[in-house]
């Protein structure tokens, strides 16, 4: 079984605008619920988030995962083979091997 990526700003906590690496908005209760489902399934969840490049916000996300999730959760900023779903605000799904949107949209 492989694993979903959840982004965190926008997507898993809300997302205001930069306030810096420590600062992670309150939880999008729905998404959490999800995420929470999921591991309760035994389905592997990680955080899919350009934070993880910074080590100054890892520890931070880290916590917010434990306070607001039950549990740290992998932090990455990459994808891989292993990866069946991304969660993210900023995606745009496309039809695979055509390039065409897969909501219909130009």
């Amino acid at each position: 079984m492989g694993w979903i990526g959840v982004d965190l700003d926008g997507t898993l906590a809300e997302y205001g605008g930069w306030q810096g690496p420590g600062h992670i908005g309150m939880p999008i209760s729905p998404m959490v619920d999800r995420v929470k489902g999921w591991l309760a399934k035994g389905q592997e969840v990680r955080i899919f988030t350009a934070r993880a490049n910074s080590p100054d916000a890892a520890e931070s996300i880290a916590q917010w995962c434990a306070d607001h999730i039950g549990q740290r959760l992998p932090i990455t900023a990459t994808k891989d083979f292993a990866m069946i779903e991304l969660w993210d605000d900023r995606a745009v799904q496309v039809i695979p091997n055509t390039g065409r949107r897969a909501d219909g949209a130009e």
